[in-house]
């Protein structure tokens, strides 16, 4: 009996709840540990081991690499340090980096989402050589066109301000480099809708803009770009005329003496000053269609002008000018570079 008794004790142990105390913690385990402290780091972005401080040709270095950074605020700031660098620096002094070099890594921020970043790296353009940028224009302007038909509003007026200051400085060779000048013509006309007769009606609107053209200021600013395109390219301050050179005339009676003879045209025979002056040949490239061609005198730009863009322009100019204010008078402007383009074009035998 007692150990029947003693059984069934043993069996309703299972089943029994232990009575736990208000305020008192579990038992720990025998193999616990005591994770409960808490560890501090100090980290340092940027540290050096050297007593020496780095050199400006470093740290122009360095933050060139930090333009192509995630951060906005890097590469904002990384920008203005390379315009502060270049601005301060004499003129005879040479970059730590190559124009052909620091193009590519800067070309691809004409498109970036960041207004700051996009202002800076106008301001870093600014202060590029001229002479140095000219010679690399071909570089940039697929960039230049690509924002000029971005769907942000304020990336394509930031491409057009870009534009405006590479025709400043190299207005020639924008023109004449591969794809600059058809190309080109072609986003001038999709920003304003001046393709048909019809989107040259509501382009007034300026719904290509969204809310940035609601006062009509990017509308005004890409005409008066246009009219600096169109000057540069079929406008009488335009280059490479033709071909119409000079011929050396005969100076003095008697004495047979002669200008220049026997090189009657001299400027053919020099070294060219570009830095590739057979690019236009072709000769290691794919094979470029009309669009992509370099039409590098005033006559052959004026031909495919008058074949393909002097309608639409003429219709887009005439709906800007019966809208009157600011646009009116900027399309005033490509309205006189027009018009000397076409007397130059009957000067020539095209008539419009």
């Amino acid at each position: 009996m007692g150990s029947s008794a003693k059984k069934k004790k043993e069996k309703q142990k299972d089943f029994q709840k232990p009575k736990l105390r208000v305020g008192k913690a579990k038992a720990k385990p025998e193999n616990f540990t005591d994770t409960s402290f808490k560890s501090k780091g100090i980290t340092l972005t940027q540290q050096s081991l050297t007593l020496t401080a780095p050199t400006t040709n470093t740290q122009f270095t360095s933050h060139l690499s930090h333009v192509t950074s995630k951060s906005d605020a890097q590469r904002r700031d990384s920008l203005a340090h390379l315009t502060s660098y270049l601005q301060s620096k004499p003129s005879t002094t040479p970059l730590p980096t190559p124009v052909s070099t620091l193009l590519p890594t800067l070309s691809p921020l004409i498109l970036d989402a960041s207004s700051s970043v996009r202002t800076n790296l106008l301001k870093l353009l600014r202060a590029l050589p001229a002479g140095d940028v000219a010679d690399h224009v071909v570089q940039l302007m697929p960039y230049v066109r690509a924002g000029m038909t971005h769907l942000a509003p304020d990336i394509r007026i930031t491409a057009v301000d870009v534009l405006s200051w590479l025709l400043g400085i190299a207005g020639e060779e924008v023109v004449g480099c591969a794809g600059g000048w058809i190309k080109t013509l072609n986003c001038f006309l999709s920003v304003l809708g001046w393709h048909t007769e019809e989107s040259a009606k509501w382009s007034a609107n300026r719904a290509a803009f969204g809310k940035a053209g609601a006062k009509g200021k990017p509308m005004v600013r890409v005409v008066g770009v246009l009219g600096e395109f169109l000057g540069a390219g079929i406008g009488e301050g335009s280059g490479g005329g033709g071909g119409d050179g000079d011929v050396g005339m005969m100076d003095g009676e008697g004495d047979g003496a002669a200008v220049g003879f026997p090189v009657v045209q001299t400027e053919v025979h020099m070294v060219a000053k570009a830095a590739q002056p057979y690019v236009y040949l072709n000769l290691f490239g794919s094979p470029r269609d009309e669009e992509g061609e370099m039409y590098e005198t005033r006559e052959e730009r004026w031909r495919v002008f008058q074949g393909r863009f002097l309608a639409p322009v003429e219709r887009g100019l005439e709906s800007a000018r019966q809208e009157g204010g600011e646009v009116g008078r900027a399309s005033m402007t490509v309205s006189k570079v027009m018009k000397e383009a076409v007397e130059y074009g009957r000067g020539v035998g095209f008539e419009a």
